[in-house]
């Protein structure tokens, strides 16, 4: 193990149990810090798409977390009446590219991931606020008035990372418009091998099959942020609002019992220029930040941990392959985040005459432009 140098990662969610299991990969063996006092991850369901498999599969840990979720057959966008407007079929892309709209449940995989770190520290409560690096090492501190002394530093903290705001002072989460709400339900009277989104006029709704007959469901509505009606709503009122929907959509939201419902606003990172800051480097949301329509949060959290390991693997100074990760990454997680905002833009229409236009151009659109979005996806520099 290549101890000399010590490492440490904030963040005990996706990103960072994902980088310190690269890390421990290529002979570092990290220590993670998580501001939250128990391992309860937020969130219900996910998609994985093929890149963030092949990731997994380069760290030879994907036969621990596939049989906690399934792959499905399509992705399908629908109007709100049910006729279909854009079919993905996922199984031919997983032939070409490995296996692609891949569910699981979040704590599914929070739970593989913690498994591949036996003996490593994991720390809880314990919230980074601010570091120094005026003095030979990194001094990080956290919110309850303890310093942790480390070499390099991995932030993984998410959108609103204190660290990342300390680095790049002008940076600030920018909200995309709209809000949402999730669950998980059980449906095992539910057969369902293809998710869905629908794209109406009073909102977005995604139908999510997970395994073990749970449907992990979204519904997206524009609003002001931090909307204090939006913040009350319940299921009842949600049920309301997508009642002429088709179904299942509105038996699927009723089914949910209110203390299962999450909701956030939905906000993202304008891109930033830089993710290496000589002994630091910024990795997931924490960097990049997106919002969640094409899938690829996640995804390009895995990413970010298989390429930093590569980069560290080298044997060059920390700093210089920070450096090195940050010009792998600029390009591809700007197109990202960038592309993914403006599907959102689209996707969020609620104008009845602009939604029926939208649907029909979508229904035109040439396959190759689909196929292209595709290559550019899961072509990864692994």
């Amino acid at each position: 193990m290549k101890n000399l140098n010590h490492f440490t990662i904030i963040g005990g969610g996706i990103a960072g149990l994902t980088a310190a299991i690269a890390l421990q990969k290529v002979g570092i063996r990290a220590t993670v810090f998580e501001a939250a006092p128990i391992m309860k991850p937020l969130g219900a369901g996910l998609a994985l798409a093929a890149n963030a498999i092949k990731a997994f599969q380069k760290l030879g840990i994907s036969e621990a977390i596939l049989p906690a979720g399934r792959a499905l057959d399509a992705l399908v966008i629908r109007d709100q009446h049910g006729r279909e407007v854009t079919r993905t079929d996922t199984r031919a892309v997983s032939r070409k590219y490995g296996i692609d709209n891949f569910t699981i449940h979040r704590a599914s995989l929070h739970r593989a991931l913690l498994d591949q770190l036996a003996g490593t520290p994991i720390l809880l409560g314990k919230r980074a606020i601010s570091i120094d690096q005026s003095g030979d090492g990194l001094m990080m501190r956290f919110d309850d008035g303890t310093v942790h002394l480390t070499d390099y530093l991995v932030v993984a903290d998410g959108i609103h990372s204190a660290i990342r705001q300390q680095l790049l002072p002008s940076t600030q989460p920018r909200y995309a418009g709209y809000t949402c709400w999730r669950a998980v339900v059980d449906r095992p009277d539910l057969n369902l091998s293809e998710a869905t989104e629908t794209w109406g006029v009073c909102g977005r709704v995604g139908i999510v099959p997970l395994a073990d007959h749970k449907i992990y469901w979204f519904a997206c509505v524009n609003a002001p942020a931090n909307d204090p009606k939006m913040r009350g709503y319940q299921v009842r009122d949600l049920t309301a609002l997508f009642k002429n929907y088709h179904a299942p959509i509105p038996e699927i939201i009723s089914q949910t019992k209110d203390e299962n419902l999450l909701w956030n606003d939905i906000f993202d990172l304008k891109p930033l220029s830089h993710f290496a800051f000589d002994k630091v480097v910024l990795l997931g949301d924490a960097a990049h930040a997106t919002t969640p329509n094409m899938g690829q949060g996640a995804c390009q959290a895995i990413e970010d941990a298989v390429i930093l390991a590569d980069e560290l693997a080298v044997g060059d100074a920390a700093p210089v392959a920070f450096k090195r990760f940050e010009q792998r990454r600029l390009k591809r997680t700007h197109y990202i985040v960038e592309t993914s905002r403006r599907i959102g833009q689209v996707a969020q229409t609620q104008n009845p005459v602009l939604a029926a236009l939208r649907n029909g151009l979508f229904r035109m659109l040439p396959a190759s432009i689909h196929d292209r979005q595709l290559e550019t996806l899961y072509t990864v520099d692994f």
